[in-house]
């Protein structure tokens, strides 16, 4: 648990200390923590509970709700979900329950949250913030870059000097006529028995795609599978640089807790 307590609202930290908090809800584990914005640092250890089945907008967020009390959190809160959000709401779910489609979850965490301001966004694009200013990105300031998660599927996040270009889902475009995260996705590989050498071919073609749509200055590759980067990236074929995801396993909790201290 954090050694950190806020015992009311009016000693939640002011905008001027440098803490938030965030929530990234994943298919297996729903994580949070508080986040010391100077560094992109938790402050202490990060709590997580396993995600409830089923995995209803309901039952997560109740999970949610005890995540934020164990630490004793009263302020705003930032959540990751795997799925496109506008304006709080919930407009895809490919990877998740389709009970999460329509759901108002900027309205349902805040108030099981007891009215407290949240923030919801795509997890993904969470993963971008906190990469660009703290993992793989942090030494680009100006241009395109291009964040892509490789797990189940392909999650992607677009940011330009800075900002960012919010629910891109580039790993649903359909390249040679097939859809990117169906022939470049970590499980695919796994699924398939590739090697890395046949992989990494595959998701050359998906990267040149995505070079002729956006030309991007910088892509940054997570997922598990960037843990082995040194072996496939430079195989790769395609023109733009590409480097991999620092942050690893935190980055959503890091960039939930970004994006609410910047009222995104």
């Amino acid at each position: 648990m954090s050694d950190v307590t806020y015992l009311g609202a009016d000693r939640a930290p002011s905008p001027g200390s440098g803490l938030s908090f965030g929530v990234d809800i994943g298919g297996t584990g729903v994580k949070g923590a508080i986040v010391d914005l100077r560094t992109g640092q938790f402050v202490g250890e990060r709590h997580r509970i396993d995600t409830p089945q089923p995995a209803t907008p309901e039952a997560v967020e109740r999970t949610v709700a005890e995540i934020v009390d164990h630490f004793g959190w009263t302020g705003p809160v930032g959540v990751t979900v795997p799925g496109v959000v506008k304006d709080g709401i919930m407009r895809s779910a490919a990877n998740i329950d389709q009970s999460w489609v329509g759901a108002d979850l900027r309205g349902l965490f805040s108030e099981s949250l007891g009215g407290r301001p949240v923030t919801v966004l795509n997890d993904a694009d969470a993963a971008g913030l906190a990469e660009l200013e703290y993992g793989g990105g942090a030494h680009v300031s100006e241009g395109l870059v291009i964040l892509l998660t490789l797990g189940t599927g392909i999650g992607s996040a677009m940011l330009y000097n800075g900002t960012l270009i919010p629910n891109t889902e580039f790993g649903h475009i359909e390249v040679d006529g097939e859809i990117a995260e169906k022939q470049a996705s970590a499980k695919v590989r796994k699924d398939r028995g590739w090697s890395l050498d046949t992989w990494a071919g595959h998701l050359s073609t998906v990267l040149t795609h995505y070079e002729r749509l956006f030309t991007p200055d910088l892509f940054i590759v997570g997922g598990g599978i960037s843990r082995k980067a040194d072996k496939w990236i430079p195989r790769l074929t395609n023109t733009t640089p590409v480097v991999p995801a620092r942050l690893r396993n935190t980055a959503g909790i890091v960039g939930a807790a970004m994006a609410v201290a910047d009222d995104l």
